[in-house]
């Protein structure tokens, strides 16, 4: 679905409440969708995965706080009356000498439909690329299902004989069998609980081209699983691959109940980003129940979307409440979310009705309870440190962001939007405007700029 337009008539209509989420599944899938030649169906499109699969130029944090947040805006390319707010969230990066010990437990999916070379074959290929990242402190198990599931290989220090052991292990693994997705994931988290690493990072790492047809098999149930074992500080995440039976809707729901993150793999070129450039990232999570609020000011907002995050979104009353699970935020890892505002004209926000015969028209003036301000809203954070409990309180700071006049758009800002109107205009949105694919193209080409590595990395 989509995020309707909201007009902030009170207290509880200007505040817009979301989760973080850094997946970056849905735009790898749909690139190799396109790839194909394939149509693309519009519930695979999640705009905030698009956005979140690229770097933007956010500066780093330089307070006491794990990420930075900044603000922008530009006038909407594809409705000039509206502007486009861009919220931004800079994770801070870790040198790589200062990481803590990793317990990663892969669960490989060996089933008889992981033995196209885009799937089984293609994550042994990019394994060579984590175990560059990984030293002689982390440990790396292997669990297998497809029939039935099983130890492959029991923890194994990553120094240069276990990198060879663990690679020899993955090569020698062939696909067949039925998959019973179950077993294997209380499998998993039993083997990452006996190797629990107190002060390190303790995750497990599912790659699967789909459906779990054996064993604990529904949503509900595997949702509750994981969401359980991430109270205990084991996180899962999950690396899709292949296409047909992939159940994108289960592995999204298990990253975001697991504390984890859904990355899809169609190519080497993209196992090297996921496994390695990215893996920081994805290892080592630098703040947990990351939530934003947005108040918006009627004096300056007339109604206002969020694009994308649907599935994210939350109460007001959420914010507010520790006990609440949200998104988490990796070492080095960006967070992008865009607001479409119609700003304020004085007058009601919605189609003209006429309802005169009964009632009087009210008069139209200044609400008394309204603050004067030039603010057009005010970001708000809240999040927990990696160590803290459910019942330990957020920690929350705020951002003001007084829009200005000139509405010109930076080149990160103008890349940001394209990804956004592409998933717009591939969900064929009512609120597309002018937007169209050669408009999408125009946008990424001006904003097309070296990313935060350095590198153009895809855009």
């Amino acid at each position: 679905t989509e995020n309707k337009w909201t007009a902030p008539l009170d207290e509880r209509s200007s505040l817009s409440t979301f989760a973080v989420d850094v997946d970056t599944a849905s735009y790898a899938n749909i690139r190799r969708m396109i790839r194909e030649g394939q149509a693309i169906p519009k519930d695979s499109v999640r705009i905030e995965e698009m956005l979140n699969y690229f770097d933007y130029q956010y500066a780093q944090p330089t307070d006491k706080h794990p990420f930075a947040v900044h603000v922008d805006s530009s006038v909407s390319p594809w409705d000039a009356n509206n502007r486009i707010v861009r919220i931004g969230i800079q994770g801070k990066e870790i040198v790589r000498e200062d990481r803590p010990a990793a317990n990663l437990v892969f669960l490989l999916d060996v089933s008889g439909s992981m033995s196209s070379p885009n799937k089984l074959p293609l994550l042994q290929q990019s394994m060579k690329y984590l175990l560059e990242e990984l030293n002689e402190n982390d440990t790396v198990s292997i669990v297998v299902y497809a029939g039935a599931s099983g130890l492959a290989l029991p923890a194994t220090n990553v120094d240069e004989v276990g990198r060879q052991k663990i690679l020899e292990k993955m090569n020698s693994l062939s696909a067949g069998g039925s998959t019973a997705g179950g077993q294997g994931i209380q499998l998993a988290y039993k083997q990452a609980q006996e190797n629990f690493k107190k002060e390190g990072v303790n995750r497990i790492i599912l790659a699967t081209d789909g459906d779990f047809n054996v064993g604990v098999s529904d949503n509900a149930s595997l949702t509750k699983m994981v969401k359980e074992k991430a109270k205990s500080g084991t996180y899962i995440s999950v690396l899709g691959f292949g296409s047909g039976n992939i159940n994108d809707a289960m592995l999204e729901s298990i990253t975001n109940n697991g504390n984890g993150n859904y990355n899809y793999i169609d190519t080497i070129k993209e196992g090297r980003k996921v496994l390695l450039e990215d893996m920081m990232g994805t290892m080592v999570t630098i703040a947990k129940d990351v939530k934003v609020q947005v108040e918006m000011n009627p004096n300056k907002v007339k109604a206002y979307r969020l694009i994308g995050y649907a599935n994210r979104m939350l109460p007001p009353e959420a914010f507010l409440d520790k006990k609440v699970d949200a998104g988490e935020i990796g070492a080095g890892h960006t967070v992008t979310a865009l607001y479409e505002i119609i700003p304020a004209d004085g007058k009601p926000f919605g189609t003209e009705i006429d309802a005169s015969r009964y009632f009087k028209k009210p008069e139209t003036k200044p609400n008394p309870a309204l603050k004067d301000s030039k603010e057009m809203m005010f970001v708000k954070l809240a999040y927990k440190e990696q160590d803290q409990k459910i019942e330990d309180e957020s920690t929350y700071f705020t951002v003001p962001f007084v829009a200005s006049d000139d509405g010109e758009s930076s080149e990160d800002l103008s890349f940001a939007t394209s990804v956004g109107l592409f998933g717009m205009v591939l969900r064929d949105s009512e609120n597309k405007g002018s937007g169209d694919l050669a408009k999408v193209l125009s946008l990424a080409k001006a904003g097309k700029g070296a990313d935060g590595k350095g590198a153009d990395a895809g855009k």
